[in-house]
């Protein structure tokens, strides 16, 4: 009988280029979406929502939302993802105030621009879950009651998102821009979805 295939731990030149990789997708997705004035899901989506609300950078807020959510994955997820989600955390931050700085749009279309946004975010978080980081508390939380109480994580997340995006309901000035932020996030949700999966990629 074979025996079971061994699973290396990436390198630090490996998970340092994952890093930027990743957390770059992240950030263009942010600009995609407050260009057009549009929302995600999860952590990344309150810290929008609260920089159109409050007017400040979406890297301030987002960087400040994620603070609590630190204690939760130190205990559940332990101190080397809490690190690691930690430094994906503000590099997003930093590099979406970058980028906010250096790329304009000339005309992008919404539906087009959601889509956009939904993948590059999608393929960047998938990037940041292989080298153990992540960038959103509301999912350490979920896995913390799940525990705790016996309530699924998604369950919990998917809360979380109605929850947001009936507040958007009032925040966005038009209903067309909530149908395509959710548009974004199913998209995100989708392509986590299929290349997350623990029976084809997570834990080989």
């Amino acid at each position: 009988m074979n025996e079971p295939h061994k699973r290396l731990e990436h390198s630090l030149p490996e998970d340092a280029m994952a890093f930027v990789l990743g957390t770059a997708l992240c950030a263009f997705s942010v600009i995609v979406l407050t260009h057009l004035g549009l929302i995600t899901g999860q952590t990344a989506g309150l810290g929008v929502l609260l920089s159109y609300v409050t007017g400040f950078s979406f890297g301030v807020v987002f960087f400040i939302v994620n603070l609590p959510f630190y204690l939760f994955a130190w205990v559940r997820m332990g101190p080397r993802f809490t690190i690691k989600s930690f430094i994906a955390v503000a590099l997003v931050s930093v590099l979406t105030e970058v980028m906010s700085r250096n790329i304009t749009f000339a005309a992008l279309n919404p539906t087009l621009g959601a889509f956009l946004a939904g993948a590059t975010a999608g393929m960047g978080l998938i990037v940041l879950f292989r080298h153990g980081a992540s960038l959103g508390g509301v999912g350490v939380v979920g896995l913390w009651l799940q525990d705790k109480v016996g309530i699924q994580a998604g369950w919990v997340q998917l809360g979380f998102d109605i929850v947001l995006f009936g507040v958007a309901l009032f925040v966005l000035p038009d209903l067309a821009l909530v149908a395509w932020s959710l548009m974004g996030a199913v998209i995100v949700n989708l392509i986590i979805a299929v290349n997350h999966r623990k029976d084809r990629y997570v834990g080989r």
